[in-house]
């Protein structure tokens, strides 16, 4: 007989916690044909894709405010090499949302060149500093947990993003880092996802303490076999992102009927 599950809806996203790793493996591997490395020696985790060009790196290290998940590419034609890192907390949802971006067929050109549309869309604004002037060059979340800095390399020619989560007093919850070099098309789907207001749906014990003390958590029910089969079903989506459509059948020419002689 089918049941439901107890579940907590938390908001906003950044303050949800990990998740499930599986979440952004699991579909690079089975939707996207990632290759893993093996080593049951060493606790980590290695894919790479088909062309040999990106390589994803989980390492859990014992400090959580160590980079745990690393995705780079190489340099290839005019486009030079990058990199991301991402803690131990960063919501895997948040992750999964670059992998879609870097690994869908058609990527998804930005509606304009400006890389903090989505944020200022979401009510993200420029911080201000002790003087009272803004910031052009960084974002911070309407609840000022979150920010988004952009830095400036000693040579001027690339800037790269930090995020950052955080709580007054408290050391980060989690950081990511953006080298400059990064598609701008991977940057714009991370920062949709941190500008996202869907809450993320957590079990009840996998719940951060700071999300249920400053964030926004709401109980709710799911059927079982909607929470077991969600990955299997965000699996099959991406896998069909290439394949493609049946053809249509050509139309059958019309032949008019022979006339009866009379």
């Amino acid at each position: 007989m089918p049941y439901d599950i107890d579940v907590v809806l938390v908001a906003p996203c950044y303050l949800a916690g990990p998740g499930d790793p599986a979440w952004v493996t699991v579909p690079l591997h089975r939707a996207c044909h990632w290759s893993t490395a093996e080593d049951p020696l060493v606790p980590r985790v290695i894919l790479t894709s088909p062309d040999q060009l990106a390589q994803l790196r989980i390492a859990p290290d014992p400090d959580p405010a160590e980079p745990w998940w690393t995705l780079r590419h190489a340099h290839h034609g005019d486009r030079r090499a990058w990199s991301m890192t991402f803690d131990a907390h960063t919501p895997v949802e948040i992750i999964a949302a670059v992998t879609d971006a870097l690994t869908a067929p058609s990527p998804r050109p930005m509606a304009s060149g400006d890389p903090y549309e989505t944020l200022r869309a979401a009510g993200w604004h420029a911080p201000r500093h002790h003087d009272g002037h803004t910031s052009p060059q960084g974002m911070t979340a309407p609840d000022g947990l979150a920010r988004v800095d952009r830095t400036l390399h000693e040579d001027g020619r690339t800037a790269s993003w930090i995020v950052e989560t955080s709580v007054h007093h408290l050391p980060s919850i989690w950081r990511a880092y953006v080298d400059g070099d990064t598609p701008p098309h991977l940057v714009s789907a991370l920062f949709g996802a941190l500008a996202d207001k869907t809450p993320l749906v957590r079990e009840p014990h996998r719940v951060p303490h700071l999300a249920a003390t400053h964030g926004r958590t709401s109980p709710g029910q799911i059927s079982a076999e909607t929470f077991a089969f969600a990955l299997e079903r965000r699996t099959t989506a991406l896998a069909q992102r290439r394949t493609p459509p049946p053809a249509a059948a050509p139309a059958s020419p019309h032949v008019p009927k022979p006339r009866r002689p009379r």
